[in-house]
């Protein structure tokens, strides 16, 4: 679109029809100084859907957790999406073309047993002799460990114990009691994880489809393909606003003139489930007008 803006300034010349009006652009046949130009503006619109992950982890120890530690912990798995927000903007033909693909990357596969990243150690923390315990007794014997961690966290503070620890090893022992602390609690508690992701949509309008179906959202799989009946709609709702961008238009029958395409504003508006998350007015070509506009005549 930045190039046919472009011509069409370099054909009106001095007119400053360009300047004060951005959505314009030639329209049909033109033959320049580079030979015949065909251009046929279109609007591409990028529908950018925010979803957020609320994930809750039960700890494998959350039953006793009232019991050994005085307070509550989520009994069962919860995963919960929810849309955040919805931006519609303009995408421009050569930003649109101009994207690359790259290939994807190398997959690479880890099993960790002391840690995983969104689940539970396989070989609990707590776990440190052969003897076959009772889920009670290995929770109640993580909670003592829990609070010894915190009785020697206070006597480094206070100077009661480690005398000669200070400056960096302190502090490195205070982080290491810390970290070892937070894995015996989320026995306990259990993990809360929070991702929130963005994903682009393209959609193409039509002078005849007020409506666009742009995917469907379930809160319990996030985003899913606009074909799959199970989620709801997310819905681009197009709807001009009726008002015309004043472009000095000459007589049909001028013909040192150029055919121009002027874009309508329209109000572009994201709902699901009932609910708005975007609204915006943006020129589309698709609702717009062709105008003649008259060249400069050459002395």
């Amino acid at each position: 679109m930045k190039t046919k803006l472009l011509a069409l300034a370099m054909l009106l010349g001095s007119m400053s029809v360009v300047a004060q009006n951005p959505y314009i652009a030639l329209e049909g046949a033109t033959e320049g100084a580079e030979g015949v130009v065909v251009s046929l503006p279109r609007t591409i619109l990028a529908v950018d859907v925010t979803v957020e992950h609320d994930v809750t982890l039960a700890g494998p120890y959350a039953r006793y957790a009232q019991k050994f530690l005085g307070v509550r912990a989520p009994l069962t798995d919860k995963s919960v999406y929810a849309v955040k927000s919805a931006r519609v903007s303009l995408l421009d033909d050569e930003e649109f073309l101009a994207a690359p693909q790259l290939p994807a990357a190398a997959q690479r596969s880890e099993q960790l047993y002391a840690r995983a990243e969104g689940e539970f150690p396989r070989l609990q923390a707590d776990k440190n002799s052969s003897t076959v315990r009772t889920l009670e007794e290995a929770a109640e014997e993580a909670a003592s460990t829990i609070f010894s961690l915190r009785r020697h966290r206070l006597e480094l503070i206070t100077g009661e114990a480690g005398e000669n620890v200070f400056g960096e090893g302190l502090n490195a022992a205070l982080e290491e009691i810390a970290r070892q602390e937070q894995l015996y609690l989320e026995l306990f508690l259990g993990k809360h994880v929070v991702t929130t992701s963005t994903s682009r949509f393209v959609v193409y309008p039509d002078a005849g489809n007020r409506q666009y179906i742009v995917c469907r959202f379930s809160e319990g799989s996030g985003l899913l393909p606009e074909n799959d009946l199970s989620g709801d709609i997310v819905l681009l709702q197009i709807e001009p606003t009726g008002a015309s961008i004043a472009v000095p238009e000459t007589s049909p029958k001028e013909s040192n003139a150029v055919s121009c395409r002027v874009a309508a504003p329209a109000t572009c508006a994201v709902i699901c489930g009932g609910r708005e998350y975007s609204r915006s007015v943006l020129p589309l070509f698709e609702f717009g007008r062709t105008v003649k506009i008259a060249l400069p005549r050459r002395k």
